[in-house]
């Protein structure tokens, strides 16, 4: 990461669309530790350096009006966001400490991405040639578990195995997946708070009030008993799991010790009216063999995030420079944490999102279409978890319509659409068809194997035959960029439509259906020649076909074209199109189209795909990092902004980021 690159926040604790804790200051004891929705997570750390006392991490008390009883700080002197881990150096008093926040979203290993276990490694060293007497406090508030601070919590501990000691903290009440929407947080399970035994420092735990942060400061050790003052309110005195850790004399050497930050959610996704268990518990595993399997293979998975770190930085460095490797590494755990990993009665992958600051949707179709580069890249299995419980929804009676839906619930209740009250008038007919047609291609094509795509057949040439119908000049409707309201003749939509009839005849070729193949590729390929015709307004191509001249609009769809080898579009349009987005650029990007100034950032990084040259790539995306950079917005990566100011529109925390990853993907010729 470029040393002068400056987040808009900062990912800490990455888990899923609960378990989620940012920075969104400069510097780590800038501000309180926040949930993705910016209400306060607060996490405190505390560094007692030979009796005196320095912060490092949020703020010691939770009015955010009284400063009096800060510490100084711990000088911060580095921060670095990798793809699954954010670190900070800090230095003061001769001594140097590190903090490593790493969750490890493996992504070939679904066992561990979905164990919601997250790690904080702390490092220390003198850094004057003299040794020094080092303690270390840290600790998790109570504002982990409850959506509202006024909920009522109560605590306790016990030994997970031999010398590993777990404290929780949860809601009294447990009210068990009853609570669905957008802007809230969880108020069911245990938050954990877990210390690995260690043999070179002494570990302290307790649970307490806040008010033990001003204890540490003042003595450099908390009491030893729990607060026993229980049940009591979020907001009353907030309790913490607190944990000292005591250096000794530090010199030279590092010294280092670890805790295990983890949330058992209990029930995590209900899912037709079933309440579905987290994957990693799809074979009985208990709560306390999860916080022990954290805590033993914590050596063999840092090793691991490490060296996968390295690889996507190298990879996404070399493919798009150093500006996209710092996208990339921002967007990485944002998009994964946005879904949780669950299995249905068969033991099949679901793989479920929430639409984050947008409407609360679990499984949104458009918001998964344009996440899936990253899926694709590194496991295709995580968009069959996507499209599963559209596919099953689509199939029952409760859904009317012969075009595909739009969701499956709103977070975490998965039991069917709830977007537009389904209204025939809110739906997204052409987007979604041509959404599932585009992710089911991309599987089969990127998998190698169109068995999944085989499953659900019937589904999918009911949809490509409604896009044959309809999809050259959709009708006045939405599409994803459903903030813009509704539109007719949307020449972007339709490139959406014949690139899914395309995709289409490549899984017909897959599966042996040559004459299909051939009938659903010319199709595609006469209503291209159309589109052209209809859509042409001299050096570019226009936001309607029934629109102006002057009017024009990012044609991200076009990039499955070159992708899946259909080449449908010539590749004049394309470079005609990029030239003219180039052309229109404003300091943050290029708009979305003529209408505003606000863009999205996956369908910017899209259209610069289309670049044949490393310079025109890096010319499209750069305002996109000095947005990233300097937007006075600090909110987990937005992919709607304004290309003037700079300014956060809406949305932030989506998994959609995870487009950003389209120029990792390289072209798949159509298979036969």
């Amino acid at each position: 990461m470029a040393p002068n690159f400056r987040p808009p926040a900062v990912p800490l604790v990455t888990v899923d669309p609960y378990f989620s804790v940012w920075s969104a200051a400069d510097r780590l004891y800038d501000d309180h530790t926040r949930h993705w929705t910016n209400k306060r997570h607060s996490m405190a750390g505390i560094v007692w350096i030979d009796g005196q006392a320095r912060a490092f991490m949020g703020k010691v008390g939770l009015d955010e009006n009284d400063t009096s009883s800060e510490p100084a700080p711990l000088e911060q002197t580095r921060r670095e966001v990798l793809p699954l881990s954010s670190r900070y150096a800090f230095e003061g008093e001769g001594v140097s400490l590190e903090v490593d926040f790493t969750t490890p979203l493996l992504m070939d290993r679904l066992e561990v991405l979905s164990r919601p276990a997250s790690y904080v490694t702390f490092n220390v060293r003198s850094t004057d040639g003299k040794p020094h007497h080092v303690k270390l406090y840290f600790d998790v508030s109570a504002e982990l578990c409850v959506n509202t601070p006024d909920q009522k919590v109560v605590w306790s501990r016990r030994s997970v195995r031999r010398d590993i000691e777990a404290m929780r903290i949860g809601t009294e009440e447990q009210p068990v997946l009853q609570r669905a929407g957008d802007d809230v947080r969880i108020d069911w399970g245990y938050l954990y708070l877990v210390s690995p035994p260690s043999a070179t420092v002494q570990t302290q735990t307790c649970i307490h009030g806040y008010g033990v942060r001003k204890r540490f400061i003042e003595t450099g050790d908390v009491p030893p008993s729990d607060d026993e003052r229980m049940p009591r309110a979020a907001d009353d005195d907030t309790p913490v799991l607190a944990a000292v850790v005591d250096f000794g004399r530090v010199g030279d050497a590092e010294k280092s010790h670890y805790f295990v930050l983890a949330y058992d959610d209990v029930k995590s996704i209900e899912y037709f009216g079933t309440p579905l268990e987290a994957y990693w518990r799809r074979s009985g595993m208990s709560t306390d063999d999860m916080l022990a399997a954290a805590v033993e293979q914590y050596g063999r998975l840092m090793e691991a995030c490490g060296a996968f770190n390295r690889q996507l930085a190298a990879e996404s460095a070399a493919a798009g420079g150093e500006k996209y490797k710092d996208m990339l590494s921002l967007a990485y755990r944002q998009a994964i944490a946005a879904h949780k990993l669950v299995a249905d009665e068969n033991g099949e992958i679901l793989f479920l999102s929430k639409e984050c600051f947008s409407n609360g949707c679990i499984g949104t179709v458009d918001v998964s279409y344009p996440s899936i580069p990253l899926f694709l890249r590194y496991n295709p299995e995580l968009v069959k978890g996507m499209m599963r419980p559209i596919f099953r929804y689509a199939n029952t009676e409760r859904w009317p319509y012969d075009f595909a839906p739009h969701d499956v619930g709103c977070y975490p209740k998965a039991n069917g659409q709830v977007y537009g009250e389904n209204k025939l008038e809110y739906q997204m007919p052409i987007e979604e068809c041509g959404n599932m047609l585009i992710m089911a291609a991309a599987v089969s094509l990127f998998g190698n194997d169109a068995q999944f795509a085989e499953r659900h057949w019937e589904l999918l040439s009911k949809w490509a035959n409604y896009l044959a119908e309809y999809g050259l000049d959709p009708q006045n409707q939405l599409c994803t960029d459903d903030f813009a309201g509704h539109l007719a003749h949307n020449a972007n939509l339709s490139v959406k439509a014949i690139i899914g009839l395309g995709a289409y005849s490549v899984m017909c070729g897959m599966l042996g259906k040559a004459e299909e193949k051939a009938e659903y590729f010319q199709m595609a390929g006469r209503m291209a020649k159309q589109w052209e015709d209809m859509a042409a307004a001299g050096d570019h191509y226009k936001l309607t076909f029934d629109g102006s001249a002057e009017t024009w609009s990012m044609k991200y769809n076009l990039v499955w074209d070159r992708l899946f080898g259909l080449h449908l579009f010539s590749g004049s349009i394309i470079e005609n199109e990029l030239a003219h987005y180039i052309a229109r650029r404003n300091r943050y990007g290029t708009p979305l189209d003529n209408r505003n100034t606000y863009t999205k950032a996956d369908w910017l990084v899209w259209c610069a795909s289309f670049a044949k040259t490393p310079e025109q790539f890096e010319q499209m995306i750069a305002p996109l990092w000095d947005f990233l950079n300097e937007s006075p917005s600090r909110v987990a990566f937005s992919d709607w902004y304004d290309t003037v100011t700079g300014k956060q529109v809406g949305f932030q925390n989506r998994t959609v980021v995870g487009g950003v990853f389209i120029k990792l993907l390289q072209p798949v010729a159509a298979k036969e």
